[in-house]
This record gives C-alpha cells, structure tokens and sequence, in this order.
C-alpha cells in the first residue's frame, strides 16, 4: 500500500495524522464504557435494563445529530470538536456520583450521548476532509484504523484496569484519554468548507434532504441493520462471558480490532481496485458468520474465530459504506451527511440493546448472537437488490452517484 507517492495525492498529512489521533484518543475514551454493563450489574440492572440505559445515550445523540449536521455545514468541525471534547471530559466524572440505577444514571447517560453525538461527528468529518478524491475508500479505511484500535487496546485495557481498580479505575483511564484528546484537539487547524472558493454556507433542512436523498437510502438501510447486530457484542459481550465463563471480553476486542486495523492499513486500497461490491458482501457475511461462531462457540477458540471473523466483516463493511455516503453527499452538505450516517449507526444500537437483551431474557445468548446474524444477513440481501450491486459486476465508483 502506497501511502506516499511521486503520482498520487498525499493521505498522511498532518491534519489527517491529528484528526486520526484525536479519534483515537476520543475512541478510548468512550470504549471503556464497553465495561459499563458490569458496573449496572452490580447496582441491580437486569439485561433489558442494561440494554435501556446504554441506549439513553444512543436517544441522546440522535436527537443532537441534525443540529450538529448542520452546524458543521455552517461554522466548521474544529469548534465542535472541542465543545464534543470539552462535554466528554464533564461527563465521564460525574459517573464517580451514580449508586443507583435511577433518573441521575439517565442524565449522565444523555450528557455522554450529546458530547458522543458532537465528537464523533466532527472528528469523522474532520477526517473526510482530509482525504483526497482518487484514493477516497483507501484513505477512509486508514481513517477509520483510529476507530478500531481502541476495540483492539481498549478492551485489553479495560479488564486489566478493572481487575485491578474496579469500575473507578475505568472512569479514571476515560478521563485520561479524554484530557488527552482535547489537548490534541486545540493543535487541530480549521479547514471550514466555507472557505473554498464558490463555497455557499449550509442553509436549514440540509439534513432533512440527505436523509431522504435517494442514493443514500440504501446505506441508511444497511448500516441501521448492521449497528442492531452490533449491539450484541458492544452491549452484551461483557455479561455474556460474565455468566457462561466462555472466552474474554479483552481477547474477543483484541482479535476483532486487530483483524480489522490490519486490513484497513495493509489491504484497505482493495475495494477501489476490484470494485466495492466484489468486497462489501463477502464481508457482510463474514460478520454474520462471527455472530453465528459466538451462538455455537463454548470455548476460547471459537471467541477468537468469531473476533477474527467480526474484525473482518467491519475491516471493509464500515470503511465502504463511510466512502459511499462520502461520495453520494455534496462538499457543502458533507457535515450533514456525516451526521445522518452516525444518527443510523446510533438508532441501530437504540433499538439493538433492548431488542436484543429481551432475547437474552428469554430465550438466551445462543438465540441472540444468532438473532444478529440474521440482522445482517437479511439486510444485505434486500440492500444488493435495492442499491443495484446484486450481480457483483465492476463499475466506476462515479456510476453510483
């Protein structure tokens, strides 16, 4: 992979470099909070509980979404980033005040979801900006390499820091990645949109017309569908090696990151050579195979197959459908179109935690796991069909558009 070249645009620049660091920092933040469930746990919260409470912070965001969209639009991703960067590091310890599972855990809860929903929507734009047109997919996927690796370290990370100081410990390493992070975020220099020649500011209901653009629809689809699945490791994964002693929590986000990082830095210029459709596919059904490695599992090795297998999947899944929506959105829209695509990926977690506990709660972590491999499988077929790519055949990407 050719990331320097005499004949092609630059991708390591230094406003990329930073963004990519700010993401990761701000990722490792945010996933200690992978160890949440525990914590709810021992206040009394049984799974459908579990699964409300992590997806206060999923409403939260939503909510914020069009606002932030259009903000971006507006005034630039640099002030957002700071004020997302500014509300993560007042939220992570006010979790030092919650004993009960109550209205309180609800605040905090929505404070950390608004400061998500501002953060990442800024630094994923941020970062898009950087990136240049001939080598968008490529690029996009080392971008997105910052928001695997804290799965990968961050999963290790946190059950070493909670065996040793509990769930205080977790809190205190948040709020050190999220001091971090800011600190890296006042180096970020402003590249506002509105700057470029030609360039009108956004005007309102920008995001009402991307959530309804036409060849947008299918990649609001699929990555709905795919975000429900995913709760079943982000939410469950925790209390799922908790009460059947199967695998770990670390390795599992160990194996799935790193699969995932490796194949966007050392084969993530793939899709833009054989074509996405060729790619996105066969990943879908790699992680719909992770899951189904997680229901039939009971050992160690079957936690690493499925890890292997997830990382896989969303090592080409994410990066692809993040170039799509990219690529489909216009550069005075792009902040507004980043913003839809996180209100998807947010919604899916919404309805996947408590959809997918009450499956736990009655019918087990073997029905459930298999419940998300479902969730992506049939998606993907009614997505192929919809967005045209059903017979697999290479195009250039600006057919699409």
């Amino acid at each position: 992979m050719a990331l320097l070249s005499p004949t092609r645009p630059r991708l390591l620049t230094l406003p990329f470099v930073l963004a990519a660091l700010v993401n990761l920092l701000q990722g490792l933040s945010f996933f200690m909070f992978i160890h949440l469930p525990r914590f709810l746990t021992d206040l009394g919260a049984d799974e459908v509980a579990i699964g409300l409470i992590v997806a206060v912070a999923a409403v939260a965001s939503i909510l914020m979404r069009p606002g932030v969209g259009h903000a971006l639009d507006r005034h630039g991703r640099r002030p957002a980033i700071l004020v997302g960067g500014v509300l993560n590091l007042v939220a992570v310890p006010l979790y030092f005040t919650v004993t009960t599972v109550g209205p309180w855990l609800v605040a905090v809860r929505v404070l950390h979801g608004i400061a998500a929903a501002i953060t990442f929507t800024a630094i994923s734009t941020y970062g898009a900006d950087q990136v240049p047109e001939e080598r968008r997919t490529q690029g996009l996927s080392l971008y997105a390499a910052s928001s695997m690796l804290p799965a990968a370290v961050g999963g290790w990370v946190g059950d070493v820091v909670l065996a040793a100081g509990g769930f205080r410990g977790v809190l205190f390493a948040a709020l050190g990645f999220a001091g971090a992070a800011l600190l890296l975020s006042v180096r970020l220099p402003e590249q506002r949109p509105a700057h470029r020649a030609g360039f009108l500011p956004a005007q309102k209901g920008t995001f009402r017309r991307v959530l309804t653009q036409r060849n947008l629809l299918p990649l609001w689809l699929i990555t709905f569908w795919i975000c429900v699945a995913l709760a079943a490791y982000s939410t469950f994964m925790r209390t799922y090696v908790d009460e059947t002693g199967v695998g770990s929590v670390g390795v599992f986000f160990a194996t799935y990151a790193s699969t995932a990082v490796a194949i966007r830095l050392f084969a993530g210029g793939l899709p833009d050579r054989v074509g996405r459709a060729r790619v996105v596919y066969p990943a879908l059904g790699a992680l719909s195979a992770g899951f189904l490695a997680l229901a039939l599992g009971s050992s160690m090795a079957s936690t690493v197959a499925a890890g292997v297998l997830v990382g896989g999947g969303l090592g080409y899944a994410y990066p692809i459908l993040f170039s799509s929506v990219v690529e489909r959105s216009s550069v005075e829209e792009r902040g507004s179109a980043m913003a839809a695509f996180t209100v998807f990926l947010d919604a899916g977690s919404l309805v996947g935690s408590p959809l997918l506990g009450w499956v736990i709660l009655h019918f087990g972590y073997t029905a459930m796991f298999t419940t998300a491999a479902a969730a992506v499988i049939v998606p993907s077929i009614v997505y192929a069909v919809w967005d045209g790519d059903l017979a697999f055949r290479r195009r250039p990407v600006t057919e699409r558009t």
